[in-house]
């Protein structure tokens, strides 16, 4: 090879490598601008959602950025300009997906009560619970049977006495007794002496369900979390632990049963309480019909009474339909007792026995009577109030608890904290931003970054 050409292939070889090399430095230019990019956003975006609503975590555990920023009124445009102030000026911003805690039966707010909860108390606080649902749940399908099972008795007593021409006699009659009963106010039945009903009332024209709410977009599911049965059991945990209810002391808050509006979401204490109390009776209606159906000493005195009452008929048949309804009358009355107890904060248990159960036939007739001095007694190993509530909280569906347990944080932060503007469907739980940004000499780079409180 002559000089010349080594000379020429050596130039060629070190102009290949100079491009070389300046093509590394070149992308190595281009990538460290993205990196600045990116570490501008994601600097930005920590800094934006580090203004979380201060009130709502104190309160009750929940991270969210306050999107409308106390004016009321949201905006994409708000989160934009915050993090234009933050650094991610001259990147170009819209949101491609984004999460309020109300979105999908307020789903956001769940998950971060379950990692609230964990954090605080651990998940084994609740394991010896789960166990027990499946019981809950037997206890709720056997209501229902029995209640049409109720209805059946009554109707067939009623079928009997019109084939035969005859009627039970009014004197001593606990069946005619609980039908007047079942006509009467619940509340003033079950409240315990000297313990009056609120009479607070909320506006349902303002809440979640019945006013128009803004709406997330885009799928979260990549990043949720997956909820079971011991999620449900740590969502109730977490109400039991932050509301009131009917057999706590009045509070400041915009309703005192509160876990009873989550349950029943009316307007009004009086309506929610009446509405819980019908369903925890007929909850406790199915044992203690089934105690007196397994106790042979009040089957008698069922069946001795409706003998009695049946004299004048001599009917066997209409006899023995009028005890199983005297035994269902019972088990009602016992209820009413039950509640009583629940209500002035003592307990009761699941299942009856001798000596817990409550109410004599006699003490039946009295019932809502000037001599009923029954006001339920203490069995101290049985359930209190709140743990009853525990069962309808996990029975009710997760969605409907969720948005109505937000509807009582949005009323006493506004209430308590003076908070007019907080409304919990402008509050961000996630959000996932896309940006476009130019380096230099056309290059254009797009990006997205992602931010949720979990």
């Amino acid at each position: 090879m002559k000089k010349g050409e080594v000379t020429a292939y050596l130039s060629l070889i070190f102009i290949l490598l100079v491009s070389f090399v300046g093509g590394i430095m070149e992308a190595a230019s281009v990538q460290m601008a993205k990196n600045y990019r990116r570490a501008d956003m994601n600097r930005a975006m920590e800094s934006v959602f580090a203004e979380y609503q201060k009130e709502l975590l104190e309160e009750y555990g929940v991270f969210a950025l306050e999107g409308s920023y106390e004016s009321g009124s949201y905006s994409e445009a708000n989160i934009e300009g915050r993090l234009d102030f933050y650094g991610a000026d001259g990147i170009e911003q819209s949101v491609g997906r984004i999460e309020f805690l109300t979105d999908h039966g307020a789903k956001a707010f769940r998950e971060q009560v379950g990692a609230y909860m964990q954090h605080k108390y651990g998940l084994d606080l609740l394991k010896d619970k789960i166990g027990m649902t499946d019981v809950w749940k037997q206890q709720e399908e056997q209501s229902e049977d029995c209640e049409r099972a109720e209805t059946e008795q009554q109707k067939e007593l009623e079928d009997l006495l019109k084939e035969n021409e005859g009627q039970l006699p009014s004197d001593n009659n606990p069946i005619e007794h609980v039908e007047q009963l079942k006509k009467s106010s619940l509340l003033e039945l079950v409240m315990p002496k000297g313990k009056p009903v609120s009479q607070k009332t909320s506006d349902l024209a303002g809440t979640l369900s019945f006013r128009g709410i803004n709406h997330g977009y885009g799928d979260f599911s990549d990043v949720s979390q997956d909820t079971g049965t011991l999620t449900s059991l740590v969502f109730g945990e977490y109400l039991l632990t932050h509301f009131t209810h009917g057999a706590d002391e009045p509070g400041a808050g915009a309703l005192d049963y509160q876990l009873e509006y989550i349950l029943a979401g009316k307007g009004s204490d009086r309506e929610n309480l009446e509405i819980v109390i019908k369903k925890l009776m007929l909850l406790r209606f199915v044992p203690n019909y089934a105690h007196l159906q397994g106790s042979s000493a009040k089957k008698a005195e069922a069946e001795a009474l409706a003998l009695t009452l049946c004299s004048l008929l001599a009917v066997p048949a209409v006899t023995e339909a009028a005890a199983q309804v005297i035994l269902l009358a019972w088990a009602y009355g016992e209820s009413l007792v039950d509640m009583r107890s629940l209500l002035k904060g003592g307990k009761v248990p699941l299942v009856k026995s001798e000596d817990s159960w409550q109410l004599s036939l006699s003490g039946l007739m009295k019932l809502g009577q000037g001599e009923d001095v029954n006001d339920g007694k203490d069995t101290g190993s049985g359930l209190p109030y709140k743990e009853y509530l525990r069962m309808l909280l996990f029975l009710e569906k997760e969605e409907d608890i969720g948005m109505r347990a937000l509807d009582i944080i949005e009323q006493n932060l506004r209430l308590e904290h003076g908070l007019a503007f907080f409304k919990a469907d402008q509050c961000i739980s996630k959000i996932e931003v896309k940006s476009t940004c130019n380096l230099r000499r056309g290059i254009t780079y797009r990006f997205t970054t992602y931010f949720g409180y979990h």
